[in-house]
């Protein structure tokens, strides 16, 4: 953990330098690839030992896959190789060598690069084996149209930005800003002219990265202060469970829950605030006519607390890893998308027990959710005091189904989680089976591109 934090706060004093004195107008866009690949190697090789050889090893067998690999099948062989190889890390750290959880734990790294490795190959894909009238807009937009050399490959996987905390960012976006067309892109959006400017603005990501570092100031605090005083384990106590009424443990549930996310607030906006210094993560400019740099960002924390709906918790929490689900997975899966991506996103994480109870849960609840918002929520729209019962109560219910469906992440084991679902009567898989069982299902189609390039016109999609 020391070794992270100080990797992360020297990736943030050196990004601030690549910025100023390696810009696109300093030096060559393969002067930037080098600089970023070698400091993201060294920072591999501080934090994680010799165990970073897994990280280089995964990366070389890919880059070999891509150039002699069908493109046809690029994006098959990619995955599964990727994915094949972070599984056996997870088994081999976890049960064969018993590392369990260490501080040189080397699998965070490994998922963020098979992340990439997939991205890529499946934008590669896109690119060079479909048509363009096959692609959704996204697709069409990041499509990568040839195979990247070998200094660009290994500065999208392993440059010192991303290498320890991520986040997975897309091919397209990361070259753009090497080659310094990263803002430029993004600002040619806006008519710049009807706002009054002469020329396109400067935008710098200084203010954004102070106000980052603010939060994960707060954040480090918190977790210095809440976490370690509110453990999860408590909620499973044999006195505690004796002696707490039902309603009780479901509010020392939140609490427990809510002192778990500072760690996770601290790590991924610290590494968006990496990032942004180096001048990567602009995602252009709001209608009041602000910059933006939350492109790479992983968490929207108001919209977390705030969130009415299972659906909107899970969209602004660990916000890249949910989009690659949804470009290699849910875009992409011939059928049961929904199911197929939480199974991808908990094998993806690790092969704790935990992890699969809390994406199982996760499947069901979401699906009973989704049938409740479609059957009743067109109901309380009629009128403001109506709307507000509605998101008082659907807040209240998404957030304890987000701490009842996560406990089991926070305990990893069987006994534990089981103990924990026991100890309040099953009461969310109870509800969920009811509510699939008497409301009726609406089906939507999966989208446009499934039904121009899958040849399965039946395919479903359930918003």
């Amino acid at each position: 953990q020391i070794n992270f934090v100080a990797c992360q706060l020297f990736a943030l004093l050196a990004a601030f330098w690549f910025r100023i004195y390696l810009s696109p107008s300093h030096a060559s866009s393969a002067v930037r690839h080098a600089f970023a690949t070698l400091f993201g190697i060294y920072f591999a090789v501080f934090c994680f030992g010799w165990y970073s050889i897994h990280l280089f090893v995964l990366v070389m067998m890919n880059y070999g896959i891509m150039n002699m690999a069908s493109i046809p099948n690029i994006h098959r062989y990619s995955f599964v190789v990727a994915m094949g190889y972070l599984t056996l890390c997870h088994i081999s750290r976890i049960y064969i060598f018993h590392y369990g959880i260490l501080t040189t734990d080397f699998s965070g790294p490994l998922m963020i690069i098979t992340q990439k490795i997939t991205t890529l190959a499946c934008q590669l894909h896109d690119g060079i084996g479909r048509q363009a009238e096959e692609l959704t807009a996204e697709q069409n937009r990041l499509a990568v149209k040839s195979r990247p050399s070998l200094l660009e490959y290994l500065s999208y996987l392993l440059n010192f930005m991303s290498i320890i905390a991520g986040p997975c960012s897309n091919y397209k976006d990361y070259i753009a800003f090497i080659e310094g067309r990263h803002v430029h892109m993004k600002l040619l959006e806006v008519n710049w002219k009807q706002k009054g400017y002469d020329r396109l603005p400067d935008p710098s990501p200084t203010g954004a990265v102070m106000y980052k570092l603010c939060i994960t100031l707060v954040s480090l605090i918190l977790f210095l202060t809440l976490t370690k005083n509110f453990p999860m384990a408590y909620i499973i106590d044999n006195e505690f469970l004796d002696k707490t009424p039902f309603l009780s443990r479901l509010g020392y549930l939140y609490v427990v829950t809510q002192a778990a996310k500072p760690k996770y607030y601290f790590a991924w906006t610290l590494a968006d605030a990496v990032n942004n210094a180096a001048g990567y993560g602009f995602s252009g400019v709001d209608e009041r006519g602000t910059f933006r740099w939350d492109l790479l960002s992983n968490l929207n924390i108001w919209n977390i607390e705030t969130a009415t709906s299972f659906k909107m918790y899970i969209e602004n929490w660990n916000i890249q890893t949910a989009a690659w689900l949804k470009r290699v997975c849910y875009d992409r899966a011939p059928w049961y998308p929904t199911a197929l991506t939480f199974i991808l996103s908990a094998l993806w994480h690790g092969i704790y027990p935990g992890y699969y109870f809390t994406f199982l849960t996760g499947i069901l609840i979401t699906l009973a959710a989704r049938a409740i918002r479609n059957n009743f929520r067109h109901y309380f729209l009629s009128s403001v005091p109506l709307k507000i019962a509605y998101d008082v109560v659907t807040w209240a219910v998404t957030q304890l189904a987000v701490c009842y469906t996560v406990a089991p992440f926070v305990m990893l084991a069987v006994e534990p989680t089981i103990k924990f679902y026991k100890s309040v009567y099953f009461h969310m898989h109870i509800l969920s089976i009811l509510v699939l069982l008497l409301l009726p299902v609406r089906p939507q189609t999966h989208s446009v591109r499934r039904a121009q390039n899958q040849a399965m016109p039946n395919s479903i999609k359930n918003k």
